[in-house]
């Protein structure tokens, strides 16, 4: 499914601002893209674990990008970095945003990932021709790399700016809180970044999907749990004072599950699916079968469309709730959303978003049309809920030649192409000279 877009600004690149673009463009070099890609692939950066990545980082910036740059600490293991190009003083500041941090922990996320840890699970880069493969390649380390080849490409062509070109990559960014990790996780390194320093005027994150989006949902998470009785494998089935709580547990799910459809239906609007997956059962203790659990949980987590408040969620899931007590009298359960973050969005007709349409039109050569529904949430979300116009821009995905084996389940996080970003580095080049080359009142701020 897609959309229609809004209204267009027809704003063109003059010819000196032309030549520009393309003198930037001819400095982008995929080989340093991918030898930088490498080197962040073979540093470890699971989510509340990021110090090093960052730390790696802010010295790259400062050294080999040559801009002003440095670590900012959040704790002792984790933090973002901060980098800079100053313009002239009359233009806007624009900030190119990924975060940094890996969705898994190789040495404790089996089974949980897959029986055995494949390739692209691992924080072990391997270069295959056009593909980088290895854990996070995709997502997040060649957003961060292909940003820091823009920028790097940019310095390089001497491109005279007048706004301030930033540069940020932050930990925390993944949809998770980590418990035993300062409950870094859900946009709290993006929050950190941006109330220490790093606030602009435009962002521009850089993401999967060859596309513009000018909205991203927020997500609220379920926990649902389930009551019994404490029991014991020698009792017999039937016995008064006994029951389970993980066989209702079964039909609790399947109810949920039903629901999550109709869910996603009642609530797509603009370009956001907001989608709902049941992602952990919680029961008893495997060191002791013999005593089945009196509480088993179910966890979900639900995506929320920007046009809707968590709040909003909170009562359609509770209406579910009250439609299965209903159904089956039987069960005892009881419910709580306990994490929620709200969508955020940015008016279509906002500068940094037909800039950068007009960057994909430019690297595309057709006029911009359509933008595919997303259910994906990103720190843009929360770029977006403080005021900041966001467009959220990136690269096919996943690359057309990974192998099928990788992209079972959530494929394609750990293999990069490196002329699918390469090219839609181009497009981000094109809002950087469009959007710092002007001053602020051209830019309507």
């Amino acid at each position: 499914m897609t959309i229609s877009i809004g209204h267009r600004q027809a704003v063109p690149l003059d010819a000196e601002r032309r030549a520009m673009y393309d003198a930037v463009c001819e400095r982008l070099d995929p080989d340093r893209f991918r030898d930088l890609l490498v080197s962040l692939i073979n540093i470890h950066s699971p989510t509340g674990r990021e110090r090093q990545a960052s730390e790696f980082m802010a010295d790259y910036l400062t050294k080999s990008v040559g801009i002003d740059a440095h670590y900012q600490p959040m704790s002792e293991h984790t933090g973002n970095v901060l980098g800079e190009r100053r313009g002239t003083g009359d233009g806007s500041r624009l900030l190119l945003y990924a975060p940094i941090d890996t969705h898994i922990d190789p040495e404790a996320d089996v089974p949980w990932v897959g029986p055995a840890l494949r390739p692209d699970m691992l924080p072990r880069a391997v270069v295959d021709g056009d593909l980088v493969i290895g854990l996070g390649a995709s997502n997040p380390k060649c957003m961060v790399a292909g940003l820091t080849e823009v920028v790097h490409a940019v310095v390089d062509a001497g491109v005279p700016l007048r706004g301030d070109l930033a540069l940020g990559f932050a930990g925390g960014g993944m949809p998770v809180s980590m418990s035993t990790r300062d409950n870094v996780g859900m946009s709290s390194g993006v929050f950190h970044l941006l109330t220490h320093g790093g606030m602009p005027d435009h962002a521009v994150v850089f993401k999967p999907w060859w596309a513009v989006y000018p909205e991203e949902p927020g997500m609220c998470w379920f926990k649902v749990s389930v009551r019994g009785t404490f029991g014991y494998a020698g009792i017999s089935r039937g016995t008064p004072g006994f029951r389970s709580s993980i066989v209702p547990a079964a039909t609790v799910i399947q109810e949920i599950e039903a629901w999550l459809p109709e869910y996603t239906a009642r609530n797509t609007s603009g370009s956001t699916i907001p989608e709902g997956w049941i992602a952990a059962v919680r029961s008893g203790n495997p060191d002791k079968p013999a005593f089945p659990s009196a509480t088993t949980e179910i966890y979900l987590d639900v995506r929320v469309n920007p046009r809707t408040t968590p709040a909003e969620v909170r009562h359609q899931f509770a209406d579910l709730v009250i439609r299965i007590r209903a159904a089956h009298p039987d069960i005892e359960l009881d419910w709580e959303m306990y994490g929620s973050l709200p969508g955020g969005m940015t008016d279509p007709d906002n500068w940094i978003i037909q800039s950068c349409r007009r960057g994909w039109e430019e690297v595309e050569g057709r006029p911009y049309e359509t933008t595919p529904l997303l259910g994906g949430q990103t720190d843009g979300t929360l770029i977006r809920r403080l005021g900041i116009p966001c467009a959220r821009i990136g690269y096919p995905w996943p690359p057309a030649a990974a192998p099928a084996e990788l992209n079972e389940g959530l494929g394609g996080m750990g293999v990069a192409s490196i002329n699918d970003v390469m090219t839609a580095t181009r497009a981000v080049v094109y809002a950087v000279v469009d959007t710092l080359t002007r001053t602020r009142e051209e830019l309507d701020l």
